[in-house]
């Protein structure tokens, strides 16, 4: 029952914190209505994601209007929260377990976009040394009979 109560305070915190907007957000959009957003920066990073999620033998939908993707990782065999933790040991790119957005996001992690260029680029590298390693261990470990 622990378990179920966290991930009901996790649904609800995120309901309240992103859904419905708190009340001191709503007026400063309201003062920013006329701003124009450069989304230029947003779709040259999607595009460098999600090209790289691909080329790195990732299955992941392009995103059409989220600052993240939800590259899947079932095949390393670890839980997302595992994954997420040991890449951020390992190579200090944070990402979000997708177990975090329920049952149903689990064997995917969240990874934003919303940086620099260049944040991108190197967390995209680190990433990238990562999964050569857990690749090339998986081929290394002798075969169970």
């Amino acid at each position: 029952e622990y378990d179920t109560m966290i991930n009901a305070l996790v649904v609800a915190n995120r309901c309240i914190g992103y859904i419905n907007a708190p009340s001191l957000f709503q007026l400063v959009v309201a003062d920013c209505l006329d701003v124009k957003t450069d989304v230029e920066f947003y779709d040259r990073n999607r595009k460098l994601l999600y090209e790289s999620m691909k080329d790195m033998g990732f299955e992941c939908v392009k995103p059409e209007g989220a600052f993240y993707m939800f590259p899947d990782i079932r095949e390393f065999g670890m839980t997302s929260e595992d994954f997420a933790l040991d890449l951020l040991k390992e190579e200090k790119v944070a990402v979000v377990p997708g177990s975090a957005f329920g049952d149903c996001g689990e064997g995917f992690i969240r990874i934003s976009y919303a940086y620099s260029i260049e944040e991108l680029k190197e967390a995209l590298l680190r990433i990238e040394r990562y999964l050569n390693r857990k690749r090339s261990q998986k081929t290394e470990s002798p075969k169970q009979v």
